[in-house]
């Protein structure tokens, strides 16, 4: 079980959105969310020049890493393998997971659900580090909003990575059919196809991916919203 001091390091919050080139990022596309309380976001700007290091979070990710020897986001082809050795059988309506923490889409999930679910399985076992994703999609950590960046700009999406507090205004109000996202200002994370994708779960389990409800314990100050269409 993760300690709450690690807990409260997932939960510290999320790094300053930036784009491709290192500049303040756009506004953000239409994605929904609506309203759930949760951790503390830094004051923009801080995180991209990154607080002292990563969280003492897991990292199992030995398949995806680079040439530099740290871990990067698992190959597409390595992850389908994965999950057909799994021997996990696909479900419609809701995603299944794995015994190893990676999510199989549902049957009868549309194509964009499809690859946000393929781009959270990559970077699923990726450790934690503050303001990591922020500055380039393909990092070797990721912070609660870099993980959303990453798995909504594979799907197309986005296309530079946001803050916590830029989703709290992102796509509709509500929640999603397929899609929601819980935002405040200092944490973020997602329901997809009924999978739980968060870094907590991380801290818990070693996975972003959690089949149990969200727990956090400010949730009721979380804003709810997901993707225009999701």
């Amino acid at each position: 079980m993760a300690t709450l001091a690690t807990l409260a390091l997932v939960c510290l919050g999320c790094g300053q959105s930036k784009s491709q080139n290192g500049n303040a990022a756009p506004s953000v596309p239409s994605y929904a969310i609506h309203a759930r309380p949760q951790a503390i976001e830094p004051v923009a700007g801080a995180a991209a020049q990154g607080a002292a290091g990563p969280a003492a979070v897991s990292v199992e990710s030995a398949s995806g890493s680079g040439s530099n020897g740290l871990a990067q986001p698992v190959s597409l082809d390595v992850i389908r393998r994965e999950l057909t050795q799994s021997g996990t059988a696909a479900t419609a309506g809701r995603a299944t997971m794995t015994p190893d923490g990676l999510a199989v889409p549902p049957l009868n999930a549309p194509a964009k659900v499809v690859a946000m679910i393929e781009a959270g399985n990559q970077i699923a076992h990726l450790p934690y580090r503050f303001g990591g994703g922020h500055g380039t999609f393909q990092d070797t950590a990721y912070d609660c909003s870099g993980s959303l960046s990453y798995v909504f700009w594979t799907a197309g999406i986005l296309n530079a990575t946001v803050t916590s507090g830029q989703l709290m205004s992102m796509g509709q109000p509500g929640p999603g059919k397929w899609v929601t996202v819980y935002a405040n200002q200092g944490h973020t994370f997602a329901i997809i196809a009924g999978l739980r994708f968060d870094t907590v779960a991380l801290a818990e389990t070693g996975s972003r991916w959690s089949s149990r409800p969200p727990d956090e314990p400010d949730l009721a100050s979380f804003v709810i919203r997901h993707p225009t269409g999701g």
